[in-house]
């Protein structure tokens, strides 16, 4: 029974897409893609279309999915409202029909956007492909395919936009696959397709039948082979030969078989024999016409910047000197400081011909021999930005904050003061202190501010030569810039400031400067540091220590020695003021609890009193028993607790009075209205109000 529910199934589908179908009942019946249209008053979910998926369904609120595929119009309102009628009560109303036949099309291949489309019905080729944004460059038209189930049609979409019948071109059903392949000549790896530059390739796409020519000609590239043409025509096809071309000796490789042709004695007598043939694969090159190469035994070339470069002929006693002044001598473009003289052996030999000149000892111009040859390079132009101009062999690399950072021509004569100077010196951004110079495996830190407070003894100076780097480091722009400066700012020259500051963070430090300098720099304290009690880590020894300041008392006495001196690498933290208690260890504190204002834990020291603690606290609230202040003393030899009279003492501040109090100890105020007097006046008061309210009854 299933099998025959699926072949029914199965052949409504295809009705749907058509392959059954009669001309007659194809606008008739419901395909897949078509737009379904149910109208039932008072029911809004309804009032619209529904399109027909690639399995011939609809989807209907309340209902579900819904085979529609092949019904014509009546069977599909039958079914419609008899699924309708499950859910909604009254379908007498119901208007069901098909709104707008469509095709559902599936585009692949080389298109601008490929895809699933659904298209009106009838619709042609051409209309797909333009759903689909049209044709890529680079697709091949001759060999688009259409695929319908199991069935491929081929079809050449070139010969339509030729002549414009559209008998070429298939028709489209629903749940069809358009595939447009890529041209032969686009290669098998993407990328930005050139028609010019294939043209100038050539037209062929069968690189085993093409006609190959490459040389001296215009276009080289593979050409499409034609049982009509000959070799000029191949030629005319790669755009003719230039003007280099060797047109005497042009060589043609068909079958395996080489041939010689003479293109000018072809024109010359226009015999059509002399022609070669031409068979499929067959490849045509034409050589490139070479002049008479000068060369003998006793020949020295003279290349580069000199008046007259070329070949000249070295006579035995002929000196390096005579060599140079026969091709006229260096231009005003020479770099005379590297001429090289290139050996018959392959040996280079370097030559300062400027230090020769000035007398310089040690400098010797080189000898000369048959087929040495002399290269004279063009000077380095300032202006010139390629780094090609000097090798690396003798150039210095200048990095960082200098005016003109760049790769610098190097000679021995020069330190790096000079070099500094070339580059416009350090901008005023850079770190004086910090220059690193790397030559090979070794590197240096210069301090440039020390060496010239010295005097600038050039004994100090570190060694540079050709190859070395030379780096300069910036400086923060200001305070708040070193985030922006951590990877590049080593932990050696830098001080830690944490806690309560404006701008906690990671600055910039020199042993020169001051603690109230980097201090300044994170924009000071807030409101709510406690500058009593400041720590500063150093990190520079080899065992732990920790400075205290109170920074308070140096703002209040002025006194230098209070601050200490931190070096690079230091750690300054500044704790909030109410931090938390436990921060405090119970040894050096006061409890003070009961009826007083705020109530806490509060440092303690020996030369504070009850009264000051009070203070601290905010003093006794307004329901304080103040007569009967309790002192447990739980910080000496044993337990033991006191009563204090507040107000007695105030009456008479005798300060013997006062009890003793010690860190650790605790502090209790009673509230008034616990104690008994006041119990027995509240129930007094109580009694009172009573035996009025009866009095004034029995008046009444």
């Amino acid at each position: 029974m299933n099998k025959v529910i699926s072949l029914v199934i199965s052949l409504c589908v295809l009705f749907a897409s058509g392959w059954v179908n009669s001309a007659d009942n194809e606008d008739k019946v419901v395909q897949v893609g078509d737009q379904i249209q149910i109208d039932l008053p008072g029911e809004v979910s309804l009032n619209q279309s529904f399109q027909v998926d690639k399995r011939g369904r609809i989807t209907l609120p309340e209902v579900g999915t819904l085979f529609v595929a092949g019904y014509d119009e009546q069977q599909l309102k039958a079914n419609v409202i008899t699924a309708l009628s499950e859910v909604y009560r009254d379908t007498s109303n119901i208007q069901v029909y098909v709104a707008e036949k469509q095709i559902i099309i599936s585009i692949q291949g080389y298109v601008v956007s490929p895809g699933e489309y659904t298209l009106a019905d009838h619709s042609n080729i051409q209309m797909a492909l333009y759903a689909a944004g049209g044709l890529r460059a680079g697709a091949q038209l001759n060999k688009v395919i259409l695929k319908r189930g199991a069935e491929r049609i081929e079809f050449d979409y070139k010969q339509f936009l030729d002549t414009g019948d559209e008998s070429k071109l298939p028709s489209l059903r629903s749940l069809d696959t358009l595939f447009v392949p890529a041209s032969p000549l686009v290669g098998n790896i993407e990328q930005e397709f050139d028609p010019a530059k294939l043209a100038d390739a050539g037209d062929s796409g069968d690189a085993r039948q093409a006609i190959k020519v490459f040389g001296e000609v215009n276009a080289p590239g593979s050409f499409s082979f034609r049982s009509d043409s000959d070799l000029v025509d191949i030629l005319m096809r790669a755009g003719g030969v230039t003007r280099y071309a060797a047109v005497e000796q042009i060589r043609v490789i068909s079958n395996n078989t080489p041939t010689l042709f003479n293109l000018k004695r072809y024109l010359d007598s226009g015999d059509t024999s002399l022609l070669p043939p031409l068979k499929p694969g067959a490849t045509v090159f034409i050589p490139k016409q070479e002049e008479e190469i000068k060369s003998g035994l006793n020949t020295v070339y003279v290349m580069g910047e000199v008046a007259s470069p070329g070949a000249y002929e070295g006579k035995p006693g002929a000196t390096f000197m005579d060599i140079l002044a026969n091709a006229g001598g260096p231009t005003r473009f020479a770099e005379s400081r590297q001429i090289r003289v290139i050996r018959a052996n392959g040996q280079v030999v370097r030559f300062d011909m400027t230090a020769f000149t000035e007398g310089i000892s040690g400098a010797k111009a080189p000898s000369i021999a048959s087929g040495d040859a002399i290269f004279v390079p063009e000077k380095t132009d300032m202006n010139e930005k390629s780094w090609l101009k000097i090798a690396p062999d003798r150039a210095v690399n200048v990095i960082g904050e200098v005016v003109r950072p760049g790769r610098i021509e190097w000679s021995d004569e020069m330190d790096l003061m000079d070099l500094l100077a070339h580059v416009g010196g350090p901008t005023l951004r850079a770190d004086t202190t910090k220059i690193e110079i790397a030559n090979g495996r070794k590197m240096q830190v210069f301090n440039l501010d020390a060496f010239i407070k010295k005097g600038a003894p050039k004994s100090e100076l570190p060694y540079i030569s050709a190859g070395t780097i030379v780096r300069v480091h910036d400086l923060p722009q200001d305070p708040a810039d070193n985030k922006s400066q951590w990877v590049r700012q080593s932990s050696d020259a830098s001080i830690y400031v944490f806690g309560q500051v404006n701008a906690p963070g990671r600055y910039r430090f020199t042993n020169e400067m001051h603690f109230l300098d980097i201090l300044s720099a994170a924009d000071g304290p807030t409101k709510d540091a406690d500058i009593h009690n400041v720590r500063i880590t150093h990190r520079d020894k080899s065992y732990a220590k920790i400075s205290k300041l109170n920074l308070s008392l140096y703002f209040e006495t002025g006194d230098e020695s209070l601050l200490p001196r931190v070096k690079s690498g230091d750690t300054i933290y500044i704790p909030e003021k109410n931090r938390n208690w436990l921060d405090t260890p119970k040894e050096q504190t006061v409890r003070i609890l009961g009826a007083v204002n705020n109530p806490g834990r509060y440092v303690f020291n020996d030369n504070m009193t009850v009264l000051d603690v009070l203070a601290e606290a905010g003093g006794p609230s307004d329901r304080a028993h103040v007569e009967k202040i309790s002192i447990v003393n739980m910080s000496c030899c044993q337990n033991q607790a006191r009563t204090f009279d507040l107000l007695e003492f105030s009456k008479t501040a005798d300060i013997r009075m006062l009890p003793i109090l010690r860190a650790g100890d605790t502090i209790y105020i009673p509230d008034r209205r616990n104690s008994f007097g006041e119990q027995a006046r509240l129930g007094l008061t109580d009694l009172f109000r009573i035996v009025s309210t009866i009095a004034l009854i029995g008046a009444l």
